[in-house]
Formats: structure tokens, sequence, C-alpha cells
């Protein structure tokens, strides 16, 4: 059987998909890319926003025309919050739930076209099982995805992943040091810690998130660590420290804030203030000054107004941070922020998102340019043979590219940055 994969959405979904891939792997299936003449179509889908619920059905009904006569099954959030909504896509075969992601192998025998979606959902307010999931990250395959931690126990008004994805829920301590040992072995140089919501990692025997940064830090991996996504409440002192003086994680952040107006943050539902907020972006920057800090930023949420956003922008500006991912809110059913008064005009949500994006730019060069003169270490990821470049990202997130005439280098090597242009750093070898 030929099978062909999608994902639609973020590190955890990906890596979550890979699993997937494997299991059919096991079994003998032949991967083939997507798009090719295949028997089987398997798409994990997102719905963060309520664009993603339109990339997910516009991604089912290209493989439809691709391959009319393939086996399509759906999976992933957007299959577990609105399964009717893909039921009504002629030509869909079977749609799995958060629960039954990992069971499609043993759940369906035939891959044969269905008059019928064969539907397999069940709620997710119960105890859900936790399924580990690794990825690579890049095609060059020098970084992987491991997955710790699934699942949010939050309340943020405008989220609808704990409706999708179900409760905390942790890979157990041991089975996660073994695959740090595992990993250890292989010749990734880069591992993403990655989770719905990182820093709420508990395992059964209580161990925390600062237990897995302390366990790596003195195990000593060969590979540096990247903490993929942190929120600044769970983001503590000691995790700072650790990193401050460690040459395994990376000295890079990112800490999602939403709105730097407290009366927005309380109408998020958010479990931290803006002044907790700074405080973490503050102590960072004096342990690690030259970390690399991401924020997450929602424009245009229900009862925003100009002076709220102005306050927004205000804190982001006066802070030492690098860049920003700027999302236009998206009003999700089932979420408390649906029904809130005060609804944002889309071209004043889109305005809004313009003037932070800008801000995260001229950020970004603020960063890049207080890194010349730096020796950073750098993964060659790609080799560029127009420009003989290789292209990278350093240890603290910096898009770099250097001159080299050899198309293979080291796993990681130390690069002087000596200018910046558009968008990326310019480096030497050191």
């Amino acid at each position: 059987m030929r099978v062909s994969f999608y994902n639609i959405g973020c590190k955890v979904n990906f890596a979550e998909l890979s699993q997937i891939q494997k299991q059919f792997e096991q079994l003998g299936a032949e991967i083939v890319d997507f798009g090719e003449p295949c028997d089987t179509v398997i798409i994990n889908t997102c719905t963060v926003t309520s664009r993603a619920d339109a990339d997910c059905r516009k991604i089912i009904r290209r493989a439809l025309r691709i391959n009319p006569n393939a086996f399509i099954a759906v999976t992933g959030c957007y299959a577990q919050v609105r399964p009717d909504e893909i039921a009504k896509i002629s030509g869909v075969d079977a749609i799995f739930g958060t629960k039954y992601k990992f069971d499609i192998p043993i759940l369906i025998d035939k891959y044969e076209k269905l008059p019928q979606p064969k539907i397999f959902i069940s709620e997710t307010d119960g105890n859900l099982p936790y399924h580990s999931a690794v990825s690579v990250d890049n095609e060059s395959r020098t970084r992987v995805v491991l997955k710790i931690q699934d699942g949010c126990d939050y309340s943020c008004t405008y989220c609808i992943i704990p409706l999708a994805r179900g409760k905390s829920r942790s890979m157990p301590f041991d089975a996660l040091q073994k695959k740090i040992a595992e990993l250890n072995e292989t010749e990734y140089e880069e591992v993403v810690l990655s989770g719905i919501n990182l820093g709420e990692y508990l395992d059964p025997t209580g161990k925390k998130f600062v237990d897995v940064v302390r366990f790596i830090e003195e195990f000593q991996p060969r590979q540096r660590y990247r903490i993929s996504s942190i929120e600044p409440n769970k983001l503590t002192s000691e995790i700072i420290d650790i990193i401050s003086r460690s040459n395994v994680f990376c000295p890079h952040f990112h800490i999602p804030l939403q709105s730097g107006s407290q009366d927005i943050l309380k109408l998020m539902r958010r479990r931290y203030n803006k002044e907790l907020y700074r405080e973490r972006i503050l102590e960072i920057k004096e342990k690690i000054p030259h970390a690399g800090i991401g924020v997450d930023v929602i424009t245009g949420f229900p009862g925003e107004s100009d002076e709220h956003f102005e306050e927004t922008y205000e804190f982001i500006a006066s802070l030492p941070v690098t860049y920003l991912h700027v999302f236009t809110y998206s009003e999700r059913s089932n979420t408390i922020a649906s029904n809130l008064p005060g609804k944002v005009p889309f071209e004043v949500k889109k305005r809004r998102t313009n003037i932070l994006r800008k801000l995260s730019d001229l950020k970004r060069r603020q960063f890049y340019e207080s890194q010349i003169g730096q020796i950073r270490q750098v993964i060659p990821e790609e080799y560029i043979p127009e420009t003989k470049r290789w292209r990278g990202w350093t240890e603290n997130y910096v898009n770099c590219q250097f001159e080299s005439n050899s198309d293979t280098l080291p796993k990681r090597i130390p690069i002087q940055i000596f200018n910046v242009s558009s968008d990326y750093c310019l480096g030497k070898l050191a």
C-alpha cells in the first residue's frame, strides 16, 4: 500500500504525524510524498484559528482531486472539534479524534472507499493516554522535535485547544530519560523540547519541567537543546539560572504574551500579569544578555480599544525582546471569547497586526545588529550554490548565512557575525 501524509499546524502535530507514519512503515507500507499517486492519504489537522480550519478543508479537497480513489483519513484537532464539517466533504472515508489518532492501523482493516465516513470520536474531558512523538524538523535532518507534554488545563477564553487536546498529560520521566539517552546516540545536532503547554510538564512521580531541564543539564548530551515555548508563569528563576550557565541549552526563549494590556489579559484569563512578564524578560537579559526572546501576541481581541492596543504596543516596545509572532484574533465557537462584547472590525484588527509586525522587524534588526562581532555556533542546514553560502541558526536564534567553497561542513561550526542584510545576518568562519 502506498501512503502519503500531510500535516497542518504546530511542531507537536508534526511530531505526532511522524509517529503515525512510522506505524505504517512498520506494517510494510510504501511512503510517498503528498500529491503523488497513492492508495491512502492521512491528513493531520489544526483548529487554532478559523483560517486553519479553512486550510484543512482545502487540503482535504486537494487530496481528493489528486487521488480520487484513495482512502482519505483525517485526524488531529480539527477532526476532534468539527468532525461534522469534515464528514460533509464527499470522499472522506474516516475521521479520527484525539483519542484514536494513534490507532488508525488497528481501527481500519481495509483501506477501501466508503459511501459514508467512519467516525472515531470521543470526548476529551476524560483521562486520555499520553503518546510520545519525535520528528525531524528540517530537510537536512539536523534538528529533531521531542514532544514531552500534551493537552492543557488552562481556560484561556479565546482558545479551543483544551477542547481538542484534552487535559494536560506528560511523558513519564523514566521514559524521557531513556529517550534523551537514545537521541544522544543519533546524528541530530539539536533537540527541540515541545508540548502544548510545555511548562505544565508533570509526570506521575511528581517530576516537573525544571526537573527535565536539570536532568538534561546534568546528562550533558552531545546535542544542543532548545525550549520551544513556555508560559511566563512557568518560566522560573531556577530554569533561567540553569540555562544561563549551560553549554547544552540554547539561550533562546519563546514566551507568549498575547496582550500588553492588563485589562485584556484579564478578559483572556491569562495566568500572569504584565509586570510578571516584564520581570521574566528583564531577568533573562540580566543573566543572559545575548539571549534571543520571541513573543506571541494577539491583536483585535473582543474589547480591545485603541487605548488597549497602544498600551500593548508601548509595553512591547519597552522590552528587550527579539521578534514577535503576531496573530489576528480569530473567533472560535465553543469559547468564552466568542460571546464577549466589543467585537473589533476586521480592518482594525489587520491594521494593528501590521503595526506590530513592523515593530517585530525593527526589534529583530536591532537584535541582529547587536550580534555584529560576536562568535556564535551555527548548525549548517542548507547550502545555496548560487551564492556559495550556507544557511543556519545560531544558538540564540539568529538566522545566519556564511560563505564557504565546500558543500560539506562539520555539523556545528563557529561563525563570526560581521553584517546584517535584510532578515538575516552575514558571518564568516571563525
